[in-house]
């Protein structure tokens, strides 16, 4: 198979393992067929107001200031007086689209369908608006169309403002919440004059749904404890205290009107959100009016934090819910059924009204959760053979029907508190049956998916003993499987496999998952001979030597996965006592790494070299233990990488061009590179200066900022081909946009990545002489475009495992160096001003994304050098870096856990998403680090023949 074949396929079966992930874990939980549960006495309320603060946090929502006056005085008094109030708890990711559909659809979001849009609606769902007779909504475009899409009919109206107003670089970020306060004012009033829009107005079951983002752009933009954000929750307090006297002067204070103000989610002390810290998952809840129960005075209260004793809110009765409850509450308030697909409990202890009222509540909500139940289970039944069908114990048919008799019973009987607590009872069941059904196929498919990656694995391996090394060949008889009868039998089991998933009607995609083993394990036992030939060649080292290789193998692939492992589990956990342990981790990686030229032979041939590579390491093992997020922006650290950038780029040109003068003579695009660095350092200083000073983003420096970005990779290509000239070109090329994605230390760690990459190439070299391995090339000669003399190809020798390893580390310290990537919440918007300022999701991540990338490609770029200077087919080496990465991946695979919180059950899904999607980038960078080595912008050139 030549290499182009084996990176489509291995491409291809990357990806469905890539998916795999999201088919066992992160199915969507939706189901469709449910009848509403309504509710027959007449609700407490006509109207309902729902007030979402994007971003705000429940301790700056809550919290006197140092002078004990309330940040948000009108709310205050509602919460003291005649209003009920409380933290919602949200989960992970705590983003606004997942955060506004568990407020107003009461379920949880999968991964999966966040990862589908903003703006889109993945799969269809219920929700309180679509449940509701009316819906009016105000603010951001972002938000408010994919709740008027899911509706069913035309009864959610939204108004909008431009998506250009989103923006971090704005005088004043509360516009965005006065505009919707003047929008609300003035469609009162045209309702005056418009008698079709004013009966509509006094009808019930209606809703109206404010949406105030300028807290959350306020928090990104000048971070929570600012003064931009807390005056803005002023604003919003002085905003809702006015439009409740407008509502109550429409409706002639009819006493019909409930009121619910809360956030879709918090923020970090550096303004950011996204994973599971307190500060992002505690967001206010305030509720009053209509239905709702008022202020109830407390001598104690017992919760696990002490926030009540710090809001000075210790006598208030305290009322905690989770995020998804909200909706039954709203539907509860103004008698509309529970969405469909709703997830929350009823908190009773929110409604003032009769007992009958919260038992039939109640009964509604267990009905509703339970019709779920019997869809999941109707579903799966359908799907799986009868003789294979395993129903979940305790919601059996007759449980359910004795539980509706008893209920009903209960209520007739006037028992409420007794059949309050039986749909308790049941609601608990019903959750834990529609989980049973949900992963009831989970099982199935990773033994599927493990059996494809362990026969993928091992084919992997066989082609690279066959392939690259010198392992004794067989006999061409012998030991060898005849073709024919194989594939007869490989085929018998793909048509077996193909009707038992026919008959159980299973979805197109469990075809993949368990048909991909079929072909790839008659690859294996194709290649029978040469797993013997392992066989008898292994038998002949001494088994001292082959326990000690394969426990060096082992460990090394430990400590990659421990660097990844204890990194994500920092960012996710952010505890600085455990962070600083884990970090370590990948810290100690270095250090180890650092003492390899003293464990070797290198000290003694080459001294200089080894001390260029210790320092190397030591340097870069500091960037992990810095810290990660929640630092301010220090624009000099920036400056004074741009600036070691050039004096270190100056030495280099001066010392290579004084020694071979003839080659280094065009040395003019350099010098045009280094005064561009300057001009990008100069953008970034400019740009958050006038940031700072409000005046926004200058559309020179934006200019300048995109052309850095587009010509990073065109600029290089102009360059000689000889490996110093190409590499310092790449080099300067993709520092300078890292410069302007930069906004602290992290701009010095390309910096010091490139140094310890360079003294790896050189040191490699050594090793090359040392050993005697293959002829040294001088580096300096070495032309990335030039035909390689095939015959000097040599086979794969133990070191090159080493190598790959190495290879493999970097490019975990790539990815974890800075700590962009681990975490949702390590997002800084500030990292992307210099290119935009305007919210826009999909382009700011792209631009990180492409920010963490950087340093992958000088790794890349490195490797791809050291497979040239050494003589080795760059084939070998990427599929041994292959086997490193699918066999952690393996690993991380097992350890997904389907237990626990939900953030215990993402995080350790993450592990394997991050390590494949390692692996998949790595087989695109590696074809992009030979193009931008080899390849040269000019009429003439010799195309460079890679090693096969």
């Amino acid at each position: 198979m030549d290499m182009l074949t084996f990176f489509i396929v291995g491409l291809g079966v990357h990806l469905v393992f890539f998916s795999s992930i999201f088919d066992i874990y992160f199915t969507s939980p939706l189901v469709h067929g449910m009848s509403p549960q309504q509710v027959s006495l007449p609700p407490p309320a006509k109207r309902l107001v729902l007030f979402v603060a994007d971003g705000l946090r429940a301790d700056t929502f809550y919290k006197p200031d140092s002078n004990l006056t309330s940040r948000a005085p009108y709310l205050r008094s509602i919460i003291e007086e005649k209003g009920s109030w409380g933290v919602s708890h949200t989960r992970v990711p705590t983003e606004s689209r997942p955060g506004h559909v568990a407020l107003i659809a009461g379920f949880y979001e999968d991964v999966s369908a966040v990862a589908k849009g903003w703006k889109e609606n993945p799969v269809e769902f219920d929700s309180v608006f679509n449940e509701s007779r009316y819906t009016w909504s105000w603010g951001s475009p972002d938000i408010l169309p994919m709740f008027a899409k899911g509706a069913s009919g035309d009864h959610v109206y939204t108004h909008t403002y431009p998506a250009e107003k989103e923006d971090f670089a704005a005088k004043d970020a509360s516009k965005l919440d006065t505009w919707v306060f003047d929008e609300v004012k003035a469609f009162f009033n045209s309702a005056k004059e418009n008698e079709t829009l004013r009966s509509r107005l006094h009808e019930d079951r209606i809703v109206f749904f404010l949406h105030l983002l300028g807290l959350d752009t306020n928090g990104h933009a000048h971070r929570p404890m600012s003064r931009d954000y807390v005056d803005n929750v002023r604003i919003v307090d002085a905003g809702i205290a006015d439009l409740i006297s407008w509502f109550d002067e429409f409706y002639e204070n009819d006493g019909k009107t409930a009121f619910v103000f809360t956030s879709d989610h918090g923020m970090t002390d550096w303004g950011s959100h996204g994973a599971g810290h307190p500060s992002e998952t505690l967001t206010p809840l305030v509720a009053w009016g209509a239905g709702v129960q008022s202020a109830q005075t407390v001598t104690a209260q017992h919760f696990d934090d002490n926030f009540c004793q710090e809001w000075k809110l210790e006598n208030i009765r305290r009322l905690d819910v989770s995020q998804a409850d909200i909706a039954p509450l709203m539907s509860s308030l103004i008698g509309v059924p529970i969405p469909l697909n709703s997830v929350g409990i009823l908190p009773l202890q929110y409604l003032n009204n009769s007992n009958h009222f919260k038992a039939e509540s109640m009964y509604a909500n267990a009905i509703q959760i339970l019709e779920q139940f019997k869809v999941k289970m109707t579903q799966k039944k359908e799907t799986t053979l009868t003789f294979l069908f395993t129903p979940f114990h305790l919601l059996t048919d007759s449980a359910q029907v004795d539980f509706m008799h008893d209920a009903n019973s209960l209520i007739q009987q006037e028992r409420f508190d007794e059949a309050i607590t039986l749909c308790n009872n049941l609601i608990v069941q019903a959750m834990e049956g529609l989980t049973y059904y949900h992963k009831y196929d989970r099982f199935f498919l990773g033994c599927s998916v493990v059996f494809g990656f362990v026969g993928w694995t091992s084919y992997v391996i066989l082609m690279i003993l066959k392939t690259h090394t010198a392992l004794r060949k067989p006999p061409v008889n012998r030991d060898k499987i005849s073709s024919t009868p194989l594939a007869g039998a490989f085929v018998s089991i793909a048509l077996l496999i193909s009707w038992f998933l026919l008959v159980q009607s299973s979805p197109w995609t469990y075809y993949i998952y368990c048909l991909l083993p079929v072909p790839v394990w008659y690859s294996v036992f194709k290649e029978f001979g040469t797993f013997i030939s392992l066989i008898n060649s292994v038998s002949s080292y001494p088994l001292s030597k082959l326990i000690g290789f394969v426990l060096i193998f082992i460990l090394g692939i430990e400590l990659l996965e421990c660097s990844v492992l204890c990194i994500i589990i920092y960012h996710v956990f952010n505890l600085q006592v455990v962070s600083f342990f884990y970090r370590a981790m990948l810290t100690l990686g270095l250090l180890v790494l650092a003492g390899w030229p003293l464990l070797s032979e290198l000290w003694a041939q080459a001294k200089m070299m080894s001390f260029s590579w210790i320092f190397g390491c030591l340097f870069l093992a500091t960037f992990p233990l810095m810290p990660v997020v929640g630092r301010e922006p220090n624009m000099n650290l920036v400056s004074c990488a741009a600036v070691l950038t050039l004096i270190m780029s100056a030495w280099f040109v001066w010392k290579s061009k004084s020694k071979a003068p003839q080659r280094w003579r065009a040395s003019q695009l350099y010098v045009i590179q280094m005064l561009h660095l300057t001009l990008c350092a100069y953008v970034l200083n400019n740009t958050h200066s006038s940031l700072r000073l409000k005046q926004g983003l200058p559309i020179f420096n934006q200019l300048v900022s995109w052309t850095t970005l587009a010509s990073s990779f065109v600029v290089p290509l102009l360059s000689s081909t000889h490996l110093f000239q190409r590499l310092l070109s790449l080099f300067l090329s993709l520092v300078s946009t890292y410069l302007l994605l930069s906004t602290g230390y992290e701009a010095l760690f390309p910096l010091v990545l490139s140094w310890l990459m360079f003294v790896w190439i050189n040191i490699e070299q050594e090793t090359i002489q040392f050993k005697g391995t293959s002829t040294r090339l001088k580096l300096s000669n070495i032309d990335f475009s030039e035909n390689i003399d095939i015959s000097k190809i040599r086979q794969l020798k133990l070191d090159d495992i080493r190598r790959s390893y190495f290879f493999v580390f970097f490019i975990v310290t790539a990815f974890f160096g800075t700590g962009n990537i681990a975490s949702i919440n390590s997002f800084d918007p500030a990292s992307v001003y210099c290119f935009l300022t305007v919210f826009n999701p999909f382009v700011m991540g792209a631009l990180m994304m492409w920010k963490i990338l950087i340093p992958f490609v000088i790794v890349m770029c490195t490797f791809e050098t050291i497979q040239v200077a050494t003589q080795l087919s760059s084939k070998s080496l990427f599929l041994i870096v292959l086997v490193i990465s699918d066999i952690m991946a393996l690993h991380f695979f097992f350890l997904v856990k389907d237990y626990g919180s939900w953030l215990d059950i993402g995080t350790s899904i993450s592990h394997y998403v991050i390590v494949m999607s390692m692996t998949i980038f790595l087989m695109f960078l590696s074809v992009l680090a030979q193009v931008v080595t080899s390849k040269r912008i000019h009429l003439g050139g010799k195309n460079k023949l890679h090693f096969t």
